[in-house]
Order: structure tokens, then C-alpha cells, then sequence
């Protein structure tokens, strides 16, 4: 078509698309618009597009141009500050001016591709602060002018046509809007001009605002309130769902960041913070606003946000992270910044989920900042402090030397010359302090010295972190002192500590560590110079420290301990006793300050019942009881016995306790609580039956407990959090069953009327060993216990009965049977005359207890080696008769804890289809012991003896394996046992704590025909559990055991004259059933039947178990 015949016709011009589009005033715009002006009255617009994420934008929008209009054509590119109407002409990024006839020339290309122009730019204002770029076109072809160095381009589509069928596309006549000054006066009076309820009231306040910011930034104005007010006056205007909504946030925030980089107020970065949460989910990745701005918004706020440790600013520091997912910049120190808060809250509060927390997400930053990341080495030092932290609270070794291999790296990553070197040499140096406290090796400590000797040459007086150096350099000094008592460096200590104290000034939040760690110093050096001031000055600095921590800051711990040595310090030298008491005062307060967790609570509850013990202070019996609560608390939640028995012997000392505070209740004359303590201490007194109740806790538990063991961290940590949250959980399941009237007592530690249930068929003698006395309690069916002193016994001399039996026992082991057992017969007497003659006289003369009466001995400690069934007089009268031995006297059984027998009582009620296995292994297999010869014709013995009524089975040779042994025990309510005894762990050997595992209600009798059955665990508390005895824990009624290795050839004869007896009212099959509790009967007349057969040491090792 020629231009020349534009007269008659129209032309339709299609706005298509622009690329690489740039904002010279670098804001954010709503979008993007085109305006075409054909003469100075009238102008065409086009819909206000999104500019995506590259800069791009597609219209798509048709305007037709009468061919009457004027010749020239302006085409302007705009944009848009609000997404609904655009008040102005928003921000001009680009124009163009050309003739109609050159449009139709160039039909559908692309304006600015490939093209060249000459341009100047002026700046002018629209609805906002901003230069606007005019483009003024002094020839053809035409393109736009880069702006930031980008060149931009513009689509039209150019056609003649012969009539206008789109009046809706015409162009309209409007006035154009006039450039909005630079001044904020116009913006103010364009406000006035739009009061609030006006459409354009909120476009008026953000260019307002927008202008004052601006002038706020280049610090022409210094009226910020206004400004924030204005914008938060606008957002208020465009709720979530306008669509102007996420600019004006953007806006809001950009004012509260610089407001705050000016500053530095904590409460515009928290409000800020709290907006980018609502910012960022409005801005998913590849939108605009979130390319090009939006994340320098937010990495700002969070690497400024200061650590807030209160619930509210953990909380906004969680949802932060949360709108960083896995890949986003960002993520690793929002991960970081919540670490540090957590931290906090666990260094003030204690709470160990948080200290687990905080290394999760150090170890998820450390993972997302591979080796060459700038940040890498300050989240190594963030894993490892928190770490160490949680080593502190747990005392987990695993955690310490993790964190001194983080900080290894750490300080290659720091060379010398780094800045930040000192930093990780003194965090080195501290971990290696602690690793010696741990371990003891002196280059630990040696080391560590000389890393903070390094660290404090490099930060002179003067340097902000001098002084904690100088702290630290003290603390490691005054710990080689405690090795080594090399009296310069506890001097050099002091020296420094008191520096230290006097640069660290009463504003600091740290300020009272100096303060504990000197008060500490100067106890040691008491010690050493006597010196009364110094422990004053010590007494006095601790409990300013203290004064300066809020209740429940982990650090007053600390001040605890020192006072503690302080005072007993004084109290040695002057003998004080309200020194004293304080000291007994400031253990209990360190066993109960809630911030650590219960194995730093029980080693400190042991120190105070120990001091309380040597010192004859009254708080003794109330420190026992504390270290009970607090172990009871600590295994009680464990579902596996195997983690009970690893809790059991976690703790040095422990293993004494329960003799030791049945002691200390017997010395106040308190019997009852003598036999209470005892039988809580013994930690299996607690019902081991938790499966039945809690199964489904109980199983997540055990799992969850067992990764703990990994030997990933990462995973051992999520599986210890995860343990912890199921057992709270599992508390909250045992309240709710203790609030059933029923269940008032639901795994507490029983009264002494409930272990009084023990004695129903008999009394019940304890018999404590305890290195501050040594008695025996009888415990009867009603009425108070009977306390029975036994003044020539002491722990050491029942330590060396027990080793003298041990002897006497391997000596007669490799003589014949003829030989006199002259030895025994001596120890036996001893045994008579000191432990159970005294009680003997008490059962007779005092409790009137008929001839062949049933008895129990609950031994403990040392006394559980001994045979006290077997004590003998060996002593003729006058008149020729021998003087009756205890079996003699009475039919005597053992039992390991009254609530054992009790439970075991209970439990007999229940009377179900007896069945009966023998399992024998004679060839345990090379370096596995000495084969048993008559193990197999000892089983052909017994199954002579069952009854025709019940099922029997026999399980031998390959078929008698540790999995095989133990399906059989689960299986069948009578079992008879012919192989090695073993209790220690092992791959094939059957152990005690594979017993205890089991639960085996329907269980009722086991005789165990394997040496060493019977013989305690030295680890264990009160050494009372052992083959037997952990048969009866799992369910077994009544068991028999042998306390040492026995012939298996001679053994057959016990075990024939016991199975006589036991079953001998049934060899006619007259209906009697098969009764357990005949067990002790049987083997009192069995081991007296056998006297000519079987030696004497053969005979009494022997022993029953249960009802």
C-alpha cells in the first residue's frame, strides 16, 4: 500500500511485546505499559503488563489510528508503580517518534533490533521520584537507547486498513498528565487533591512516601516517621489480594531496612522481618519483584536481625527459614541465624531439645557450604560450640571430639595472618580444656595453653575480645594447677582472672564469669596458703556472680559448685556448721537446677550424699533419696532393658548407693525407709512389664533409642530428638494412668506396706553391706521390721570372705572327694557366728518361727557371694547331738528384691497347662569351655522324672543355640537348663540381659544345671541381678541356680534327688498338679539326701530363687 492514500483509510497498530526492558530508576514496577500519542490531545493506552523475571513483557493489545490524524507518532514505554490504575504517567523507560508512513513502511519488524540512534535524556517525574528517559529520534531507522547497558527492544505491527471495526480500540482523546515535579510539595498537594475514600488516595501516599524516602536516603529530610507512616497508611489500603498489595510491601520494607541501616533499632529489622514473611510467598521464584530485589531485602534482614532467644523471636526466626527452601541463597544463614537464637535459649534455659535443634541446623548449613565457601569455617565453629554445649549437659564424648575435629578445620581454614585466627585458637584451646578434664592426658591441656598464649598475643589490651581470652588462658592454667600443683600457674591464674574481673565492666551480659572463675582460683590457692581472706574474698566474688543470673541461667551452676568448695573449705578450717549447712545448701540447689540434664544431676546428687555421709550432716538421707528421684527419672522412660543396664552402670558410685541409703536409715532408726530406699535403688523394683501397658510407645522408643547408637551423627542426633519427644510422650501416658484411681502408684517406688506382701509365706531378711555399716533387716508380714546389728561385720572383712570362699572353692575343685573340706568348714563357721547366728537367735527367740519354716535372704553387695543358705555351726552339744545348721532350721530361699518376690506371688494366680523343655549343649565349641560329658544323660534323667501330663521337648547339640534357647524359654512354663552359665555379652551365649528382655508371664520354673548362675554382676547396682535372678525378673516364679562352676557327672545326683522330690506326689498320676513353689522343699531335701554322694562345696551351690 502507498502512503499516499492514507485519507481514505485507517491503520491498525498492534502493540506486541519488549525485551530486556530496564527501569532507569531502578524501582520495582507493578508492570508495564504502552501509550501512544498521536497529537498533543490525544493518547491511546494499552492494558499494564507483568514484567517477567527476564525482563520481558507481552501485550498483545490493537489500536486503531484514523488516517486523518497528525503524520507524527509517539510511542512511549512506561512504567506502571501500581498495578490496578497508574496515577500519572508512571516512569517513562523509553520512546520513540516517528511518521505514519515510516510505520506502514516497516510493517511487522521489530523497532530497536539491529537498529542505531542518537538520543539525550532528561529527567522528569511521573507518579514517583524517579527520572523519566525521553527519546528523541533525529532520523531513521530507529531503536531504544540502552539503559544500564541494556539494549532494549520494542515489537509493533503495522496495517492500513479500509474501516474501523474495533471502537473500542480508537484512539481516545485525553489530556496527558503533566511530569510530577521532583519537589515533595507537588506529591503532597497530589495528595490533598485525593483524601482518604478517593480511588487514588494509596497511589498518592506511595509516591509521597516513595519521595521522602528518597530525600531520607540522600539525607536532604529527616523525617522517617512520616515517611514509614505514609507507606504503612498504603498498605493498609491494599489488603493481601490487591494487586498492588505486594509492592506496597516491598515498599514498606525497603523503608524499614534503611531506617534501620541508619539506626541500628531493633524494632523497625523485627518488623521488617515479620513483613518479608508475608512478602515471600507472594513472590515465588521467577517472578520480577523476587529477581531483582526481593532477596537483597531479605538477605539484609536476616543477616541483621539480632538473636532474640525469647519464644516469640525463635518463632519469627523458624518462619523465616521456612520461606528459605533447600537450594535458596539464602538458606544457610537463615539456618545459622536460628541456630545462634536456639543456642541462646539453651545456654539461659537448658532445655537439651534446643541445644539438639541448634546442631541440626549447623549441620545442614555446614552441608549446604562445601569446602571453599566463604561461610563454611563460621559454621564450623557454630556446630562445634554447640556441640560441646551439648557434651556439657550430656556428657556424650562422641560430641567433644567431634567439636574439637570441627575446630581443627576451622583453623586451617584461619592461617596465620586471618582475621578471625584468635577466634578459633581460643575456641581450640577450650575444647581441648575440656577434653582433658575428660581424659586426663597432659598434652591436652599443654596444648591448649599454648593455643590461648597464641590467641591473647594476638589481641592486645584494647581488643574486644581480650579480655575472655585472657579468661580462658586463666581457666586452662588453673586446670593443669588441679593436675600437676605447680603453684606459678595457679598464680598466673590469679593474676589474670583479677585483670580479667576488672575489664569486664557491669554492663556485660558475661559479667559474671570473671567473678566465678576468680572465687574459684582462690579456693584452690586457700587450700594451699590457708589463708582465711582468700576464701572470704571467694564466698563474696561467687555470690555476686550469682546475683547477676536470672534463676534459671545454666552458668549459676557454676557459682553452686565453688560456693560449695568455698564453704567446706571454711568449715574444715573453722568448723563452722552453718558453713556446713550452706555447703550441703548449695549441693541440693545444683542437683535441681533445671538447665542440666540427669546425668550431671545424678554425679552431683552421689557428691552430696557422700559429703553428707563423711561430714555426719542430716541432709544425707535427703541427698539418697535425690539421687533415686533423679535415676529413677533418667531410666525410667527406657524401653529396653539392655539401655536400663547401660544406665545402671553409667554412673561412678552409684553402685553403693542402695546399701549405703539403707544404712543411713537404719543408723536414724528409720527401718521401714531403710527397706523403701534400698528397694528403689535397686532400679529393678520398677515394674519391667511397661510393654504391656505403653506397647506402641514403647516400640518407637526402642527404635528411636537404638539409632541413637549410629555412627552418623546427623542421624544420632535426629534419633536423640526424636527419643526425647516420645518420652515425653511416655510421661504424659504414665500421668494419665496414675490419675485412674487404680494406678495412684504406677511405677513408683513401693511402700514399705506394699513390700510387706513379701514376706506372706515367711520373713524376708535383707541383708545390707554397706561401707558405712553392715546389718540386717527382717521384714514380716505385719507389723514394723526388725533391725538385727551385726557389730563384727564390715564391708572389708565380707570383701575378704568372699575372696577367701573364691580360694577355698578352686582349691577343693582339684582334690578328691575324700579329702576334708577343712577350709570350707571354717568359713562356713564364720558365716554361722558373725552374719547368721544373729539373725538366727532373732528368728527363734524373738519371732517364735516354727522348725522348717520358710525363709528369704535378700542379700546385697558383698553379701551376694556369699552361700548364707549353707552357714553351719559345725559343732557338737554335750551330750553328742551337732548343733543344727541353718538348712536344718529352716527351708531357705533368695530372692533379689522383695518386689521381685511380691510380683512373682502375684503372678501364681494365674494356673495354665504346664509344659516342660530340656535344653543341653555339652560341646560349647573350640576356646568356649570344657565340654560337659553328662549333659545328655543328665536330660534323659529328667524327662524320666515329668510327668506323663505334661508336653515335654528336648532341645540339644546344634539345635541348643542362644536364639533357640530363648524361643524355648518364651514357649514353655517349666524349663530345665544343663549347659556353660555365662551373664557377660557374647554372640552365641545365652546372656543375662537376653533374659531380661523377655517377657514371659506364663512362665513358672527353671533349674538352671550350668555353673555360675547364680553369680552377681559387679557392675550392677547392689550387685543382685544374675542368671537366676534375671529369669525371675522375666517371669519365671521359682528358679534354681548355682553360684560356681560344678561336675556335671556328680551334679546329675543333685538334680535326680531334686526332680524325686519335687514331682514325687505325682508319679501316679493323682491329679496333683505341677506346683513351683515345692522348688525350695525339693532342694533342701535333696541336697540332704545326696550328703554321701556329692561333696560338700558340690552340694551348696545350689541355690533357689522365688516362691
Amino acid at each position: 500500500m502507498m502512503p499516499g492514500s492514507l485519507e481514505e483509510r485507517y491503520i491498525r497498530l498492534e502493540v506486541m511485546s519488549g525485551k530486556n526492558l530496564q527501569v532507569p530508576s531502578w524501582r520495582i514496577p507493578a508492570g508495564i505499559s504502552i501509550s501512544i500519542i498521536v497529537d498533543s490531545q490525544g493518547c491511546w493506552k494499552s492494558v499494564i503488563s507483568v514484567l517477567s523475571s527476564n525482563q520481558s513483557v507481552v501485550w498483545g493489545n490493537t489500536v486503531t489510528l484514523p488516517s486523518h490524524t497528525s503524520p507524527a507518532l509517539s510511542v512511549e514505554i512506561r512504567a506502571s508503580y501500581e498495578a490496578d490504575q497508574t496515577l500519572g504517567n508512571g516512569e517513562v523507560i523509553g520512546k520513540l517518534q516517528m511518521s505514519l508512513d515510516e510505520l506502514l513502511d516497516h510493517g511487522d519488524e521489530p523497532f530497536g533490533e539491529g537498529h542505531s540512534v542518537r538520543a539525550e535524556a532528561k529527567a522528569l517525574l511521573s507518579q514517583s521520584y524517579s527520572p523519566l528517559r525521553e527519546i528523541v529520534c533525529t532520523g531513521v531507522p530507529w531503536s531504544l537507547i540502552p539503559v544500564h547497558d541494556v539494549c532494549s527492544s520494542l515489537t509493533l505491527r503495522a496495517a492500513a486498513v479500509h474501516a474501523c471495526d474495533d471502537q473500542d480500540s480508537m484512539l481516545s482523546d485525553s489530556l496527558i498528565d503533566s511530569d510530577i515535579t521532583r519537589d515533595t510539595d507537588h506529591f503532597q498537594s497530589i495528595l490533598d487533591q485525593c483524601p482518604v475514600g478517593h480511588p487514588d488516595h494509596a497511589a498518592a501516599l506511595t509516591n509521597l512516601a516513595y519521595a521522602c524516602l528518597r530525600g531520607y536516603i540522600q539525607n536532604h529530610l529527616q523525617d522517617i516517621n512520616n515517611t514509614t507512616s505514609l507507606f504503612h497508611e498504603s498498605l493498609a489500603l491494599r489488603p493481601q489480594g490487591h494487586p498492588d498489595h505486594v509492592s506496597s510491601l516491598y515498599n514498606l520494607i525497603t523503608a524499614l531496612n534503611w531506617r534501620h541501616s541508619k539506626e541500628s533499632t531493633t524494632v523497625y529489622i523485627h518488623e521488617s522481618a515479620q513483613l518479608c514473611c508475608k512478602l515471600l510467598p507472594l513472590c515465588p521464584e521467577g517472578t520480577y519483584l523476587r529477581s531483582i530485589s526481593v532477596d537483597g531485602a531479605v538477605g539484609y534482614v536476616i543477616n541483621t536481625l539480632p538473636i532474640d532467644a525469647s519464644d516469640e523471636g525463635i518463632h519469627l526466626q523458624q518462619n523465616i527459614l521456612k520461606l528459605c527452601p533447600v537450594g535458596y541463597q539464602l538458606r544457610p544463614g537463615a539456618l545459622g541465624r536460628l541456630a545462634e537464637a536456639l543456642r541462646t535459649c539453651f545456654q539461659q534455659c537448658g532445655n537439651i531439645d534446643d541445644i539438639d535443634e541448634t546442631i541440626q541446623l549447623c549441620r545442614e548449613a555446614i552441608f549446604l557450604c562445601p569446602k571453599g565457601h566463604s561461610d563454611r569455617s563460621s559454621f564450623l565453629n557454630n556446630l562445634a560450640l554447640s556441640l560441646k554445649n551439648r557434651f556439657h549437659n550430656q556428657g556424650k564424648p562422641n560430641d567433644l571430639d567431634e567439636a574439637i575435629t570441627l575446630y581443627e578445620e576451622s583453623l586451617h581454614l584461619h592461617p596465620v595472618g586471618h582475621k578471625s585466627r584468635n577466634f578459633t585458637l581460643d575456641n581450640l584451646g577450650g575444647a581441648l580444656v575440656t577434653c582433658f578434664n575428660k581424659r586426663g592426658d597432659i598434652d591436652d591441656i599443654t596444648r591448649a595453653i599454648s593455643l590461648h598464649r597464641e590467641a591473647l598475643t594476638l589481641c592486645p589490651p584494647g581488643h574486644p575480645s581480650h579480655d575472655t581470652i585472657l579468661n580462658n588462658l586463666a581457666l586452662a592454667l588453673i586446670t593443669r594447677y588441679h593436675k600437676l600443683y605447680v603453684s606459678e600457674d595457679l598464680n598466673e591464674a590469679i593474676d589474670q582472672y583479677r585483670e580479667s574481673h576488672l575489664l569486664w565492666w557491669l554492663d556485660n551480659p558475661e559479667r559474671h564469669v570473671p567473678r566465678c572463675s576468680l572465687g574459684g582460683a582462690l579456693c584452690s590457692h586457700f587450700m594451699h596458703t590457708r589463708k582465711n581472706g582468700d576464701v572470704e574474698e571467694a564466698i563474696q566474688l561467687c555470690q555476686e556472680a550469682l546475683a547477676f543470673l536470672p534463676s534459671l541461667h545454666p552458668d549459676r551452676l557454676k557459682s553452686y559448685r565453688w560456693l560449695q568448695v568455698a564453704y567446706l573449705s571454711h568449715y574444715c578450717i573453722q568448723h563452722n556448721p552453718t558453713d556446713l549447712s550452706s555447703t550441703m545448701e548449695h549441693f541440693r540447689l545444683s542437683s535441681i537446677h533445671p538447665t542440666e540434664g540427669f546425668p550431671q544431676h545424678i554425679m552431683v546428687a552421689i557428691d552430696w550424699a557422700r559429703h553428707a555421709e563423711i561430714y555426719q550432716h542430716e541432709s544425707a538421707l535427703e541427698a539418697y533419696q535425690m539421687c533415686f528421684e533423679l535415676f529413677d527419672s533418667h531410666v525410667m522412660s527406657r524401653s529396653s532393658i539392655f539401655s536400663w543396664h547401660e544406665a545402671a552402670t553409667a554412673f561412678h558410685g552409684a553402685q553403693s548407693l542402695p546399701v549405703d541409703a539403707a544404712s543411713c536409715a537404719t543408723r536414724r532408726d528409720n527401718l521401714q525407709q531403710a527397706v523403701e530406699l534400698l528397694e528403689q535403688g535397686h532400679l529393678w523394683s520398677a515394674n519391667p512389664q511397661l510393654a504391656q501397658r505403653l506397647s506402641e510407645l514403647s516400640k518407637h522408643l526402642s527404635h528411636a533409642q537404638g539409632s541413637t547408637g549410629s555412627t552418623d551423627p546427623a542421624t544420632a542426633d535426629w534419633a536423640a530428638t526424636e527419643y526425647r519427644r516420645l518420652t515425653g510422650q511416655w510421661k504424659a501416658a504414665v500421668a494419665e494412668i496414675r490419675n485412674l484411681r487404680a494406678f495412684l502408684h504406677f511405677l513408683l517406688p513401693h511402700s514399705y506396706e506394699d513390700l510387706q506382701a513379701a514376706a506372706r509365706q515367711g520373713p524376708v531378711v535383707i541383708l545390707i553391706a554397706s561401707q558405712y555399716s553392715c546389718s540386717a533387716i527382717m521384714v514380716l508380714t505385719s507389723g514394723d521390721p526388725h533391725n538385727v546389728p551385726l557389730p563384727f561385720v564390715s564391708l572389708t572383712e565380707l570383701n575378704n570372705l568372699k575372696d577367701r570362699f573364691a580360694r577355698a572353692i578352686r582349691h577343693v575343685s582339684v582334690v578328691g572327694p575324700k579329702v576334708p573340706r577343712n577350709d570350707l568348714i571354717v568359713l562356713l563357721r564364720t558365716v554361722w557366728n558373725e552374719i547368721m547366728l544373729p539373725i538366727v537367735n532373732v528368728l527363734k527367740n524373738v519371732l517364735k518361727l516354727n522348725h522348717r519354716s520358710r525363709i528369704w535372704l535378700c542379700p546385697t553387695a558383698a553379701f551376694t557371694s556369699i552361700p548364707l543358705h549353707v552357714a553351719h555351726p559345725f559343732q557338737t552339744n554335750a551330750d553328742g547331738s551337732k548343733e543344727p545348721c541353718l538348712e536344718d532350721l529352716y527351708i531357705c530361699s533368695y530372692t533379689p528384691t522383695l518386689s521381685a518376690l511380691v510380683r512373682s506371688r502375684q503372678m501364681m494366680k494365674k494356673r495354665i497347662t504346664p509344659s516342660f523343655v530340656t535344653i543341653g549343649q555339652g560341646q560349647p565349641g573350640a576356646g568356649k569351655g570344657k565340654a560337659l560329658l553328662a549333659v545328655d544323660s543328665e536330660l534323659e534323667l529328667v524327662h524320666k522324672f515329668v510327668p506323663a501330663t505334661a508336653k515335654h521337648v528336648t532341645i540339644s547339640g546344634d539345635t541348643a543355640t542362644r536364639a533357640g534357647a530363648l524361643q524355648a524359654l518364651e514357649e514353655n512354663t517349666w524349663v530345665h537348663l544343663a549347659c556353660h552359665g555365662k551373664q557377660d555379652p557374647g554372640d552365641e551365649h545365652l546372656m543375662l540381659l537376653d533374659i531380661m528382655e523377655k517377657d514371659i508371664p506364663r512362665a513358672e520354673f527353671a533349674f538352671l544345671s550350668a555353673c555360675h548362675t547364680a553369680v552377681s554382676d559387679e557392675k550392677m547396682p547392689d550387685k543382685v541381678i544374675h542368671l537366676a535372678a534375671g529369669l525371675q525378673f522375666s517371669g519365671f516364679k521359682s528358679v534354681i541356680g548355682m553360684l560356681w562352676e560344678v561336675n556335671d557327672a556328680v551334679a546329675k545326683h543333685v538334680v535326680e534327688a531334686f526332680f524325686k522330690y519335687m514331682f514325687m506326689d505325682l508319679k501316679d498320676g493323682n491329679g496333683v498338679v505341677m506346683d513351683c513353689s515345692r522348688a525350695a522343699w525339693a532342694l533342701n531335701c535333696a541336697t540332704h539326701a545326696v550328703k554321701t554322694k556329692v561333696p560338700l562345696e558340690q552340694r551348696m551351690v545350689f541355690i533357689h530363687i522365688g516362691v
